[in-house]
């Protein structure tokens, strides 16, 4: 039974990590995983956000204009989002936990300073017949040590030079396949322990993510999304290297 402060704070982690989402149309499981990660361990931080990240990913999925053509060009980057999530759901389990915490802090502040960096690069039609199931392979590994989806996969969509809201939905297709796959892979390592529990905790999340999307995305049109960015990033390095020094000492 968790108690009423802790109950509070997941309240809170998922309001700041939906109007986060709102704003910038990304963010929630990175912002979830790496407040809730300072509490509790990945892999109930990681129960929590199904839930919350399945049903805003699918929103943003299903509101852009190219769903089936996204799916058809990138559908073996989404294979290989499935196998190495599934793959690599163990390391949050059990005596892994240490590294799972240290491998989020150092996906957190690789991904901020990509991010900082504003690094721009494209890829080159040709070669997206190798490079999207190997982005693939590699973000779901990373997801499923860590909880986090976004490295490789958000540079590597951007490097297609997709436009706006094809990019915005190819990221919902990334992260919705990514949480489906997390949540096999938990289920699988026993992680979730009674599958009822977690979801109704997890359930309840969704309503302060909810929230904080809402209001996310009634400020996006009164504020600088790129001052906001710069802000949003500079937290998650230090989040991310606080976590990462944590779990080393």
């Amino acid at each position: 039974m968790l108690s009423t402060a802790i109950i509070a704070w997941i309240g809170a982690v998922f309001l700041a990590a939906g109007f986060v989402k709102g704003v910038v149309g990304m963010g929630l499981p990175t912002v979830a995983m790496g407040l809730l990660a300072v509490t509790m361990p990945p892999a109930q931080a990681a129960a929590l956000l199904i839930i919350p990240s399945m049903v805003t990913n699918l929103w943003q999925l299903f509101t852009g204009p190219a769903f089936g053509g996204l799916c058809r060009r990138l559908w073996t980057m989404m294979a290989g989002v499935m196998a190495g999530t599934i793959a690599g759901a163990g390391l949050l389990t059990g005596a892994h936990t240490a590294l799972a915490s240290a491998g989020l802090g150092v996906a957190l502040a690789a991904y901020a300073l990509v991010g900082l960096a504003r690094v721009g690069f494209a890829t080159p039609a040709r070669h997206e017949a190798w490079a999207s199931p190997l982005v693939g392979v590699v973000t779901g590994l990373v997801t499923g040590a860590t909880g986090v989806f976004v490295i490789p996969a958000v540079p590597y969509l951007q490097s297609l030079r997709l436009g706006r809201e094809d990019l915005i939905q190819a990221l919902g297709l990334s992260f919705t396949v990514s949480t489906v796959a997390l949540a096999v892979g938990l289920f699988r390592t026993g992680a979730l322990g009674s599958p009822a529990s977690q979801l109704s905790s997890s359930l309840l999340a969704l309503v302060p993510a909810l929230a904080g999307m809402f209001i996310g995305q009634a400020l996006r049109r009164r504020m600088s999304v790129d001052t906001f960015r710069t802000v949003f990033l500079a937290g998650l390095l230090a989040l991310g290297c606080y976590l990462a020094l944590e779990a080393a000492v």
